[in-house]
């Protein structure tokens, strides 16, 4: 308290000085806040890219063939930040804004071509520090349509609250109607989505196959390394700054040595007891709860964004960001190798000989210890790099995402046979086009209970799975 008195007994001295300084300050931030405001198209950079401290909005333009409309007007406003921007023929233009929050783009009618309409006029998206906010508009011929007479569903989603959808940085979906049923365009567009989740939750459920193959045991603790994958991710590309492809490399490094701990720790002494599988089953619960309290704190509950700059990319018709048909082509070629492997290796049959009976196995010379612990830290490395591949596709992840994806992948292993790789990816397949095409005619709330129904309707037609074959009893 006496450092505070010469202070105190001085504050009269200093008190018109004070005052100077704080209209001089005010002053100052009120022409801080008045230039965005009023900011002309050639006063604001639009090259935005998003990092830890950047915030940036993307107004998109494309015609009835997908692609870039130029010339076109979209203003910005939200947040006490409003601006115009002017879209070109070369790629999306984007803004840096004030702080995150919801903002509103719209198109300036009189700047588009001729007889030609926004479809919708205007949008809001929601941005999200080191993220790039996306809003996407179609520009159609004749009049515009009627405002109440179609109802149309806008904005994004983030892959926290589902996995199938593009989050922050990803590509903003074409509307669905509502009122009438779906044009052929945002059909095969919900495919293509549908191919590109089917296959990453085949990558992530490959593993989860094996797993139960060999051992019998139903792994609760599989999807917290797909988090663990993306939680690397984001530490690597993110804070360490490393390129993707080196940290995808680190991330299978560091997802099959947490295979490796977990199996000398838990499940090799677990299986030298004879551990029934029910037990070994309710000791994966206990594991998978420990992580995801693990992995929440820190995470601090909060949602995670992978800077990957996504670029608009259309093949086929279908339109996905460029880290989105990377992933997809990893994914493919990771599970066909694990497939060939499989089938064509020695240490493949070796892991299909403990599968089908592992006291044979034994006797003919293969370790059963040796192989399981090849499964699980396979299977925990391609988890994690499934994790890595979906928080680059979608842009961002949370601490609950493997408990999100777990019974989708059960329901993909399930699907398409238990014990197989090719059954893990055509059953994924299957639940990525069923859940993705479901939300064209149903709540997205409820669009994976399709995906669960559908499950229930295959396994009374044919218990083993599309290519899993009858036990024998006996």
């Amino acid at each position: 308290m006496t450092a505070d008195r010469p202070m105190i007994a001085t504050a009269p001295r200093r008190l018109p000085a004070v005052i100077m300084a704080a209209f001089a300050a005010l002053i100052a931030g009120a022409a801080m806040f008045a230039v965005p405001a009023g900011a002309a198209t050639d006063d604001i950079a639009t090259d935005c890219t998003p990092d830890a401290s950047t915030t940036c909005v993307s107004p998109i333009v494309l015609d009835e063939e997908r692609e870039p409309v130029p010339g076109v007007e979209v203003s910005i406003a939200g947040e006490g930040f409003e601006a115009v921007v002017t879209t070109t023929g070369e790629g999306p233009v984007s803004v840096e804004v004030p702080t995150r929050g919801t903002y509103t783009l719209t198109v300036n009618p009189d700047t588009l071509p001729a007889d030609t309409h926004a479809d919708p006029a205007e949008r809001e998206v929601s941005a999200q520090t080191g993220a790039t906010a996306r809003g996407a508009f179609t520009i159609g011929t004749g009049p515009a349509p009627d405002p109440e007479a179609t109802e149309t569903e806008t904005g994004t989603s983030s892959p926290a609250d589902d996995p199938g959808a593009e989050g922050a940085e990803g590509l903003v979906e074409e509307d669905v109607t509502v009122s009438g049923l779906p044009s052929f365009g945002q059909v095969w567009q919900q495919v293509g989505s549908g191919l590109r989740f089917g296959l990453l939750l085949a990558l992530a459920s490959v593993g989860l196959s094996l797993i139960f193959g060999t051992t019998g045991i139903s792994s609760f603790s599989h999807g917290e390394q797909v988090v663990i994958g993306a939680m690397g991710g984001f530490i690597l590309i993110n804070e360490l700054g490393l390129p993707i492809w080196i940290a995808a490399l680190l991330i299978l490094v560091i997802g099959g040595l947490t295979g490796l701990l977990q199996d000398a720790a838990i499940w090799r002494p677990l299986r030298r007891r004879g551990t029934p599988a029910a037990q070994l089953m309710l000791v994966t619960i206990g594991l998978s709860l420990a992580l995801q309290y693990v992995l929440q704190w820190i995470e601090s509950g909060s949602m995670r964004i992978i800077t990957s700059n996504p670029v608009p990319t259309t093949i086929a018709g279908i339109t996905l960001s460029r880290a989105s048909w990377i992933s997809m082509a990893v994914a493919l070629v990771v599970i066909l190798a694990i497939a060939l492997l499989l089938t064509k290796t020695r240490i493949g049959r070796a892991i299909r000989a403990v599968a089908d009976n592992r006291a044979l196995a034994s006797a003919t010379g293969i370790d059963p210890d040796a192989v399981v612990r090849i499964v699980w830290v396979s299977a925990t490395a391609l988890a994690a790099l499934a994790g890595l591949l979906i928080g680059i596709s979608f842009g961002s992840f949370t601490w609950n995402l493997g408990v999100q994806l777990l019974l989708l992948m059960f329901a993909a292993v399930t699907l398409g046979g238990l014990g197989t790789a090719y059954g893990a990816l055509v059953g994924s397949i299957l639940i990525g086009l069923v859940v993705e095409l479901a939300g064209l005619v149903i709540p997205s709330d409820v669009r994976y209970a399709t995906a669960l129904l559908i499950l229930i309707l295959v396994l009374l037609i044919r218990p083993q799975g599309i290519l899993g074959s009858r036990e024998r009893i006996g």
